[in-house]
């Protein structure tokens, strides 16, 4: 430090003798000097900056070439280590202004004052860039890739930030950081509303990641934001869904453990989709079976079997029970409902793209007035969109195409054609 007094001492009384000798003013010499020195002491930064960044950036590089850690080619692509070169002006500012300005009080502290707000400032920017760096690298781990990371950094960095500010404002005040903090706690209140929805989203963020809600990727529904489709993006304060119309739709992140909402997650983990869907069967066509009827259903090859078995046990309980044949009402009897609804089940068992392992079921539901539904409730093997929508669809193409094979009918309500039928 002494060195720099007695170069900064010399250098301004050098400059100030070449003034005087030069025909200046000694008014005018002081300010000239200042001015001079003020020029200088920017070309030395500007220098050491220069350098810095050179000799340490060339050999940060040589070394990040013989390693094999990930870290250290991050912190470069971050620009830590570029950053942290900016500290050198400061501390070159920090010993040559007392001595450069030896005898200007109010010089001093001005320049002195600038340099603490400029070494504040780029200790801020070093920390960000290791903050980026590190959400990058553990962003990367097997472990870590489903989770909210980027919310945490943020409230680190929105931390960071307001203790760089209140030591800023410090720096500007002249007075001690503590006092400014204590003065914040009094406004704790008013913070609160300030940052409602930061310190929200931080416990929102904390729920989701341990209770493994959501994740980057889901596909979820919430129909209170209008949003359905895929997690793109999650922060601290909002969640971004891609609509399957490709809107974005933006979603506090706090309404994910205060409101309900639907993750399909737990499908696409599974073995398959669901396929819940049903058709109105006319009730005025369902009837029992006659010989005819029954001899016609045998040449279907997915109930030939069916048809056979069912025949032998309806015949064996009447026999056994001696329920008389001259009504087909007395004792049991096959319908064609009942074989429609054999052969369905039956054509998608035979359907590979259809999950024998999970819920299996072709059901009756309760009667309406418009008819009598008939429910599938099976899993598709395919999980995608598009193939899912066509299996499903080829399914119901086939079904309606052959309910009339069974002399039933679908029921619809009457259109414009079928009165025109009736006047006719």
């Amino acid at each position: 430090m002494g060195n720099f007094d007695n170069w900064g001492n010399s250098t301004s009384e050098f400059i100030e003798n070449v003034l005087l000798h030069t025909g200046v003013s000694p008014f005018f010499s002081g300010k000239i000097m200042l001015l001079i020195l003020l020029v200088l002491l920017a070309l030395l930064c500007f220098i050491s900056d220069f350098i810095s960044r050179k000799v340490l950036l060339a050999f940060v590089g040589k070394i990040v070439k013989k390693t094999k850690t990930d870290w250290d080619d991050v912190l470069i692509e971050k620009k830590f280590f570029h950053n942290l070169a900016h500290i050198v002006p400061a501390l070159v500012l920090e010993g040559l202004v007392p001595s450069f300005f030896s005898g200007h009080t109010g010089w001093i502290e001005f320049a002195m004052t600038a340099t603490h707000l400029y070494l504040v400032t780029v200790v801020i920017v070093v920390l960000m860039s290791f903050v980026n760096a590190t959400q990058v690298v553990v962003s990367r781990s097997p472990f870590m890739k489903d989770k909210p990371i980027e919310s945490y950094t943020q409230l680190v960095r929105i931390i960071m930030y307001i203790i760089g500010g209140i030591y800023l404002i410090s720096i500007l005040l002249g007075r001690s950081p503590l006092g400014i903090f204590s003065a914040l706690g009094a406004m704790s209140v008013v913070l609160m509303l300030v940052f409602k929805d930061t310190i929200l989203g931080f416990v929102a963020s904390i729920q989701i990641a341990a209770n493994n809600m959501v994740r980057v990727g889901d596909w979820v529904e919430f129909p209170k934001y209008g949003a359905d489709g895929d997690v793109v993006e999650m922060k601290l304060q909002t969640i971004k869904i891609m609509n399957w119309d490709k809107t974005i739709s933006t979603v506090p992140t706090y309404a994910f453990v205060s409101d309900a909402f639907k993750n399909w997650r737990g499908m696409e983990e599974s073995g398959g989709r669901r396929i819940k869907r049903s058709i109105s069967i006319d009730v005025s066509t369902i009837r029992l079976c006659n010989k005819d009827m029954l001899n016609r259903f045998k040449k279907i090859q997915y109930i030939e079997d069916y048809l056979k078995t069912k025949q032998g046990e309806v015949s064996a309980f009447n026999k056994e029970q001696e329920i008389s044949s001259e009504s087909s009402v007395n004792g049991r009897a096959i319908s064609n409902m009942g074989t429609f609804r054999a052969y369905v089940h039956a054509y998608l068992n035979h359907n590979q793209l259809i999950n024998k392992e999970m819920t299996f079921l072709v059901r009756q539901l309760q009667p309406t007035e418009k008819g009598l539904p008939l429910e599938i409730y099976v899993f598709s093997k395919e999980k995608r969109w598009k193939h899912y929508e066509d299996i499903q669809a080829d399914i119901f193409d086939h079904i309606l195409s052959v309910v009339n094979e069974f002399d039933l009918k679908v029921f619809q309500s009457p259109s414009g054609s079928d009165f025109s039928t009736l006047v006719k």
